[in-house]
């Protein structure tokens, strides 16, 4: 006798064996046991979470001999020949391979004759999403107004690219991702039945993995155990499944405790000598600093992470978890952008360490916390330890958080003087139209907010002033710019192509790059 895979055998054959969607059986169950039966049905859902099988109790409710009923008898050769797939009354359609108005106008023209030996002719209609807006109107009017003894049940995983005239003539029902907890169950239930050990660590990776739908973790089951020879253990999933230990997610843990740069570069060394997908790397961090959040809040709440949690959660503050759960998010989402995964993986451990506000001991330019001296500073050589100079203006303009037009006049002035509550900035005449009272309102703002206390500024013009941001920025560009054409004109290939093909370079099509910055 032939093999037959876990998730045909397996496969529910009545409402009291389906696992989940209590929301859609009680409907159901209820329709039927008071007789109040719709004449179109549309199931939604992703893969493999139960639209084609309801579909299939469904009709055998109908066409039991025992009569219209949500227990069907099992026994009925009714019963047996819908679970076999020979029901002659049950036409089953896959619309992803019968796009075309013929092939929907050709169904329809049976609908008229009376069911051969069931109770209701039942037509199951799969991906019914993928029918050309021609089949669509073309089944419109049946489904509307169907012959007593048919009944039409529609199963698709996109019901928003269903035209909203057939979504309005049918009775619709959207499955629900399974839960962790409710595969993995079932998962333990049928390897009981099979006769087949395990471990239970092993099973909650392979519930993971199935993403909510049944099926796909029962395929995904049918895989271990050919894996592992019929005896499924935790290493073994992890090895078939390309998923990371608990132990290195542990190690990953204690480093980022610890605020260890180092440690978390060896880690990522050896991950990548193990060839383990960094994607699957961030995936577990995520889960492990939920389960951790969690901790946090609910210390005695039940958690399936082999980790130990609820250690991690007390030395670990909330707000470092929160910090570092948001930025494993993030780099998970840019991960695929990276053409380097291992580099991607890094620089999102690295940023935690970065932005981690116990990790920081840079002392920002100009906090404000700091006074700022009484001193003038035309004559820097004055006081040569003081925090505010005419370079550090330069400095100071990022941290002002300005912009727009507010960022252009601020970097179009040099600092004057300066005192305890008075900043007084030079504005080269050529500039004057950028000087309005809005404009310089907002920049005494900006000025108040970082130094924290109340600052007066003064904008003056001058018909010669030093050299202010904007002019030091397009200093700089202009030399990257020259320093690229030079590289490009110096290119042996690029003389080699002028010389070959009379080419003429044009320098204002030539930018640097991050290289040439360097």
């Amino acid at each position: 006798m032939s093999y037959q895979v876990l998730a045909r055998k397996w496969r529910p054959k009545d409402f009291k064996t389906l696992i989940g969607q209590e929301h859609v059986l009680r409907a159901l169950i209820n329709a039927l046991e008071k007789q109040r039966l719709h004449h179109a049905y549309l199931f939604t859902g992703t893969r493999g979470v139960g639209k084609t099988t309801i579909a299939r109790i469904f009709a055998k409710c109908l066409n039991c001999e025992s009569g219209v009923t949500a227990e069907p008898c099992g026994q009925c050769s009714a019963c047996q020949e819908i679970d076999s797939g020979k029901f002659v009354d049950l036409i089953e359609v896959d619309a992803a391979s019968r796009t075309k108005v013929e092939d929907t106008r050709e169904l329809l023209n049976n609908v008229q004759y009376v069911p051969t030996c069931g109770r209701f002719k039942v037509y199951l209609i799969d991906e019914v999403h993928m029918l050309s807006g021609h089949s669509f109107n073309a089944l419109l009017k049946t489904l509307e107004e169907p012959p007593p003894h048919v009944k039409f049940l529609l199963a698709t995983t996109t019901p928003q690219k269903l035209p909203v005239t057939i979504l309005s003539r049918c009775l619709q029902f959207n499955l629900k991702h399974l839960s962790l907890e409710q595969i993995t169950s079932h998962l333990q239930s049928v390897l009981q039945q099979e006769n087949i050990p395990f471990e239970s660590n092993a099973l909650n990776q392979v519930a993971r993995a199935a993403n909510g739908s049944i099926r796909d973790s029962l395929s995904l089951l049918d895989q271990a155990i050919a894996f592992t020879q019929g005896n499924i253990t935790n290493t073994d999933i992890s090895a078939m499944l390309g998923t990371i230990e608990h132990k290195h997610i542990e190690t990953l843990l204690h480093a980022l405790l610890a605020k260890d740069g180092k440690q978390l570069l060896t880690l990522s060394k050896n991950l990548s000598e193990q060839a383990i997908d960094f994607s699957n790397v961030l995936e577990e961090l995520i889960s492990a600093l939920h389960q951790i959040a969690i901790a946090q809040v609910i210390p005695d709440y039940q958690q399936t992470n082999a980790l130990p949690v609820l250690e991690l959660s007390q030395n670990f503050s909330k707000e470092d978890i929160q910090l570092y759960y948001q930025i494993a998010l993030l780099g998970h989402r840019d991960l695929p952008l990276s053409n380097n995964p291992r580099s991607s993986f890094e620089m999102t451990c690295l940023r935690m360490l970065t932005f981690n506000p116990a990790a920081q001991s840079d002392k920002p330019i100009l906090s404000r916390s700091d006074t700022i001296p009484q001193h003038s500073i035309l004559n820097p050589q004055s006081s040569p330890t003081q925090p505010l100079n005419i370079d550090n203006w330069n400095a100071l303009l990022p941290n002002l958080q300005l912009s727009g037009m507010t960022s252009v006049l601020a970097s179009n002035c040099t600092l004057k003087n300066f005192d305890e509550s008075r900043i007084e900035l030079l504005l080269n005449e050529n500039h004057v139209a950028l000087l309005n009272e809005k404009l310089r309102e907002r920049l005494n703002y900006a000025l108040n907010q970082h130094f924290n206390k109340n600052i007066k500024l003064i904008v003056q013009t001058a018909k010669k002033i030093n050299e202010t941001p904007a002019e030091q920025t397009l200093k700089k560009t202009s030399a990257e710019h020259q320093k690229a054409i030079k590289t490009i004109e110096s290119d042996p290939n690029v003389q080699a192509m002028i010389e070959r093909f009379d080419i003429t370079l044009k320098p204002d099509l030539i930018k640097p790059t991050k290289t040439d910055k360097k």
